[in-house]
C-alpha cells in the first residue's frame, strides 16, 4: 500500500514515525517549504498522481493540505490536529468536488497551543461535506506535537478501520 505522509510547517517526517508507517506499506513523504510555495496542493496532486496513493496522513500543516488532497484522489486520511481554520501562512485552497463516499479520521489535541481545537471544530460546523464520513477524536493527553507512542496507537485504529 502507498502512504502519503505530509509534515507540518517547517517540519519533517520522524524516522521513529517513519518506521511505524512502513509496517502498512511504502511511505512518500515529500519535503515541502509551505511558506514560499503556496500552491502546494496542486503541486502534490499533482506530483503523486501517477503514484497510486491508497492513503493520506498529515499533521498540522500537514494535515491541512491532506485533508484537500484526499479530496482530489478520494481516499481515506488520518490528520492529526489539521490546521483547516486558520494558518500562519498563505496556501491557495483548490475546490475539489468528491462525489464518493470518503472517510476522515481527524485527531485533536485538547492542549494544541497552536492549533486550536475549537476552531477546528468550528471550520466543520461551516464546511461538513456531503459525502465524507468524519471520525473526530479530542484526546485528552495530547497536545500539538504528536508523541511516537500516540501516533502508533492512532496509526493502527486508523488502519483497522480501513
Amino acid at each position: 500500500m502507498n502512504i502519503l505522509y505530509l509534515h507540518g510547517l517547517d517540519g519533517d517526517l520522524a524516522p521513529e514515525k517513519r518506521t511505524i508507517l512502513e509496517e502498512y506499506g511504502k511511505v512518500f513523504s515529500p519535503a515541502i517549504d509551505y511558506r514560499t510555495e503556496y500552491n502546494s496542493i496542486e503541486l502534490l496532486v499533482e506530483q503523486y498522481k501517477n503514484e497510486n496513493i491508497k492513503v493520506v496522513i498529515g499533521s498540522s500543516m500537514g494535515g491541512f493540505v491532506g485533508y484537500y488532497i484526499a479530496d482530489a484522489y478520494n481516499l481515506p486520511s488520518l490528520l492529526f490536529n489539521p490546521a483547516l481554520h486558520t494558518r500562519s501562512v498563505f496556501q491557495k485552497i483548490p475546490v475539489y468536488k468528491n462525489p464518493y463516499l470518503s472517510f476522515k479520521q481527524i485527531i485533536l489535541g485538547l492542549h494544541d497551543d497552536v492549533i486550536n481545537p475549537k476552531s477546528t471544530f468550528a471550520f466543520f460546523s461551516k464546511n461538513l461535506q456531503e459525502h465524507t464520513n468524519y471520525h473526530i477524536y479530542v484526546r485528552q493527553d495530547l497536545g500539538h506535537r504528536i508523541p511516537v507512542d500516540i501516533f502508533k496507537q492512532e496509526i493502527e485504529a486508523f488502519f483497522k478501520k480501513l
